[in-house]
């Protein structure tokens, strides 16, 4: 992504709000083709280090899909576009998502259009074989300002628009501010999941960050069913010095606190959700690729 992960602010326990439920054979008679997958910024610090040999390691543990985390003056991890499809191909592996923040000097006013710069971003996403260009953070002074907020929105849907014509799918990644920030008595995601539109702007539902603010994956998928293409699989315990700023940690997944299987099995059910894509940002004495290893074992195990 452009911009590194930030420090985030500590969050207070609350749940999203309900809406109406659709009924549930809507969503168990579909017959979707499922993506396991893992985000690299799992195994980041060996990434960094070499791409090659981690994605390597990686296909080697099962692997097919990654989804990238690392997208900087057109290259993925040092690579341009079509050199970094052609590492992903060597390996057996495709990437079918990867996420880069859009902000608002990504929108031209003077033009009423998206940047040459932004609209390249997408160019570089097509050629890297992705399916979803996913927007993985809301900067800080759009949480304060519901009017800019909604305008922001709106940008959502306008790439959205934008990305269709390419042949990508927009979508928004959840952290864990969405969940207990409030404008005008409404949760930012609540806002978010009412201002975009759903045929043009996907979900990415991050069950990990979510709980550290306070969000219930249980309810949300309950809530609003078909509403979230993509997951970021993840189980969570606590530390004194978690990931966020808060009072939790990532760790492989069946170990932690979450009911990890259970969200997985109502996310295919009733989610919408096809693609599962692994994430563990914590590891408590492991190697990062020891944990994705694990990790890729328990999804198996669940049926993937």
């Amino acid at each position: 992504m452009n911009t590194p992960r930030r420090t985030f602010l500590k969050m207070s326990s609350i749940a999203i709000a309900g809406t109406a439920l659709r009924p549930d054979h809507l969503f168990s008679s579909e017959r979707r083709k499922e993506i396991l997958g893992i985000q690299l910024y799992s195994v980041r610090d060996d990434m960094g280090k070499d791409p090659v040999a981690t994605l390597k390691k990686l296909a080697a543990m099962g692997y097919r899909n990654v989804e990238h985390a690392n997208y900087k003056d057109r290259k993925f991890y040092g690579y341009p576009a079509k050199d970094f499809k052609k590492l992903l191909d060597d390996q057996g592996l495709k990437m079918p998502s990867g996420h880069v923040q859009m902000g608002a000097s990504d929108w031209d006013q003077a033009k009423n259009s998206f940047t040459d710069q932004w609209k390249q971003t997408i160019e570089d996403a097509v050629t890297a074989g992705q399916q979803y260009l996913i927007d993985p953070w809301m900067d800080e002074h759009l949480r304060k300002d519901y009017n800019g907020l909604i305008r922001f929105l709106e940008l959502f849907n306008k790439c959205g628009e934008l990305c269709k014509k390419s042949g990508l799918k927009f979508g928004y990644h959840n952290h864990d501010f969405e969940f207990n920030t409030v404008l005008q008595g409404k949760r930012i995601y609540e806002i978010i999941l009412k201002e975009t539109d759903p045929s043009l702007v996907a979900q990415q539902m991050d069950i990990g960050n979510m709980y550290n603010g306070g969000g219930k994956a249980l309810d949300l998928l309950k809530a609003y069913p078909g509403r979230f293409a993509l997951m970021h699989v993840k189980d969570e315990i606590r530390s004194d010095h978690g990931e966020m700023g808060d009072k939790y940690e990532s760790t492989v997944l069946g170990k932690g606190i979450l009911p990890v299987k259970s969200i997985v099995d109502l996310a295919r059910e009733r989610g919408g959700t096809s693609y599962f894509i692994v994430e563990q940002e914590s590891y408590q004495q492991q190697t990062p690729l020891q944990c994705a290893g694990e990790d890729y074992g328990v999804m198996k195990k669940w049926g993937f």
